[in-house]
């Protein structure tokens, strides 16, 4: 007999903003549907962040070719990140209203074109072009991949899909470096863009290929529609209902800190490092490396822990506690040099666990039926973090204060409990008065 998955708990949805999937799998195959879900998506999310770091790795010979500055090669990653803000919060409500896999295309053609611009940049102009036009289809991946998810991966299995997927943008990091650069070495940077163009339109060959796993045919729920007796903010006819939620609002600030922290161990951590423990360069950026491998590792964890947890902020808290405290250890400079990739690593390691409990903490955030919405709204203030960040640690690096660095990036991970734990109450609270309503 065929039979569907079995969907979360009807007081689970109202709150979550769970939807059940859109079509019938049988029970034995629902591991490989999920998988494929997952995969797809987490191969889409690589190629976006890939495209974070398309011009960086790029910028001793862009710097040189056309007599730029580094304020001015600086400014283009700002155009990116600004433009990439804008469209999140846009595309949040264009997938809420066309849904989830258009908008991946689209977003996939926009990096695979923005590479060829900037390929064939004759001018600074131009390169801000490809800049703008990059940022444009990186904004749309995190409401798409999360509404994707959401609507079809069993509940059981979201806390691995939100781990993979943030391993997986890791992953799209580093990897980005190393294909540029060694493409660049070999032939030319334009040569190595036109290589990460044809990157992006191999995968999306591949998502066209499997598109019926990304089955377009979701539930408009709270589109054009009256709100039924009891239904939530996000849930009326008014698409910007769910602005009124303060936990939304808390969410983006936890994203804005978070990610603002980020861009200081991202950018600077080894410049800084040098300078503080007189180590190597080498041993500098290998400590970076750890920090990324241990962020992947505790993504692998936080992901069972995520699963097993009904209180994603405490796993927030506790992951934050123990990374933050690390990074004020480093730039206190209390032990020897040697053990820089350890104490780096502890502090992935605690980002890394917290990373699947923060997207499980956006999603029972989000009201029935805006999950594009608010993924797109709380993930905007993932760029703005990232576009903003490396303005004041740049300033606190050329101002000589390399320990101050590691100082804030503590205070701001501690910071950022404060939000976490502003969240998990007015989620707590919504569970609780969406389960009386389902006793009464």
């Amino acid at each position: 007999m065929i039979r569907r998955c079995p969907p979360p708990r009807a007081a689970a949805a109202s709150f979550q903003g769970s939807l059940p999937m859109t079509a019938a799998i049988l029970p034995q195959n629902a591991l490989r549907h999920d998988a494929q879900v997952i995969g797809l998506v987490g191969l889409a999310h690589s190629v976006s962040h890939f495209y974070h770091l398309i011009l960086a790795p790029l910028f001793p010979w862009i710097k040189v070719e056309f007599g730029l500055s580094y304020s001015q090669l600086g400014f283009l990653m700002t155009v990116f990140f600004i433009v990439s803000a804008t469209v999140q919060t846009a595309s949040g409500f264009i997938v809420d209203r066309f849904g989830a896999r258009p908008v991946l295309f689209a977003g996939m053609v926009s990096l695979g074109t923005s590479a060829l611009i900037l390929a064939a940049s004759p001018t600074y102009g131009m390169l801000m072009l490809g800049a703008a036009v990059a940022g444009m289809g990186n904004g749309v991946f995190h409401p798409v991949d999360f509404t994707l998810l959401n609507k079809h991966v069993s509940q059981s299995r979201l806390g691995h899909a939100f781990s993979v997927h943030g391993i997986s943008g890791n992953l799209g990091w580093a990897a980005a470096p190393v294909f540029l650069v060694t493409i660049a070495n070999l032939a030319s940077w334009r040569t190595a863009l036109v290589g990460a163009s044809l990157l992006a339109f191999s995968v999306l060959a591949a998502l066209i290929v499997y598109r019926s796993a990304l089955d377009p045919r979701e539930v408009r729920e709270s589109v054009g529609k009256a709100p039924a007796k009891g239904a939530e903010a996000g849930g009326s006819a008014s698409m910007l209902a769910f602005m009124k939620l303060p936990q939304v609002w808390a969410c983006w600030a936890f994203f804005l800190i978070t990610t603002f922290a980020l861009s200081g161990i991202q950018n600077f951590s080894a410049s800084a490092l040098t300078q503080i423990y007189n180590i190597s360069l080498p041993l500098a950026t290998a400590s970076y490396t750890v920090f990324m491998l241990s962020s992947a590792g505790g993504m692998i964890l936080g992901g069972f822990a995520a699963g097993r947890v009904a209180n994603h902020d405490r796993i927030i808290a506790y992951s934050f506690v123990l990374s933050g405290s690390f990074a004020v250890l480093v730039g206190l400079n209390l032990f020897p040099g040697w053990t820089v990739p350890l104490l780096l690593g502890v502090i992935g390691f605690g980002s890394g666990v917290a990373g699947p409990s923060r997207d499980l903490m956006v999603r029972a955030a989000a009201p029935k039926g805006a999950t594009g919405r608010v993924y797109g709204v709380v993930y905007s203030g993932l760029d703005i973090g990232l576009a903003t960040g490396p303005l004041l640690f740049g300033a606190l690096m050329d101002a000589s204060h390399p320990t101050w660095l590691f100082l804030l990036v503590g205070v701001l991970q501690v910071a950022a409990i404060f939000t976490a734990v502003t969240v998990g109450k007015g989620n707590r609270a919504r569970r609780a008065q969406a389960e009386a309503q389902t006793a009464a």
